[in-house]
């Protein structure tokens, strides 16, 4: 199953939060964790994560806190998915990987590769400013089904017809 870890959707709220005020608007890690019930301590990981990946910064004193560091429009959630969690992957290989067992005769692996360049090409595509707009993504995903097989009266799967042409 794809799945976004804790921490990655922790950032999404916290930098979705942060694109929803203005460019001069800095929130602390205690604002933005008390506001969606996060501990603390986990939400100021997260950020400092962010800033060293430069996708917010922070400034100290009594109007600091933490910001965007670029406009929302030029950072995607493919940026923030990356800064904490690394690439995303739908396999446990990696182009090259020499450590799997089934990799020379894997047949799953390239179609998997497929489908995980479609979802990093959607994710890239989606801004954190369409994100705190709640947008649409404007990358559509299809996969293409299979004709559904057809069953004889006692159950069994025929098999599957071939279409004449007209």
């Amino acid at each position: 199953m794809l799945r976004l870890s804790k921490k990655a959707e922790y950032a999404l709220m916290a930098l979705k939060d942060l694109a929803s005020r203005s460019e001069a608007e800095a929130a602390s890690a205690r604002e933005i964790a008390g506001r969606y019930g996060i501990p603390i301590e986990l939400m100021a990981k997260v950020l400092q994560r962010l800033v060293r990946h430069e996708l917010l910064a922070s400034h100290h004193g009594t109007r600091g806190g933490y910001h965007l560091s670029r406009p929302p429009r030029l950072i995607s959630v493919a940026d923030v998915i990356e800064a904490i969690d690394g690439p995303v992957m739908v396999t446990a290989c990696t182009t090259g990987d020499d450590d799997c067992e089934q990799y020379a005769t894997c047949n799953i692996r390239d179609p998997l590769w497929r489908i995980k360049d479609q979802i990093v090409h959607a994710l890239n595509s989606y801004s954190l400013q369409a994100l705190a707009a709640d947008e649409p993504p404007l990358v559509p995903i299809s996969v293409s089904r299979r004709p559904a097989r057809e069953t004889t009266p006692d159950g069994v799967a025929a098999p599957a017809r071939q279409e004449s042409a007209p």
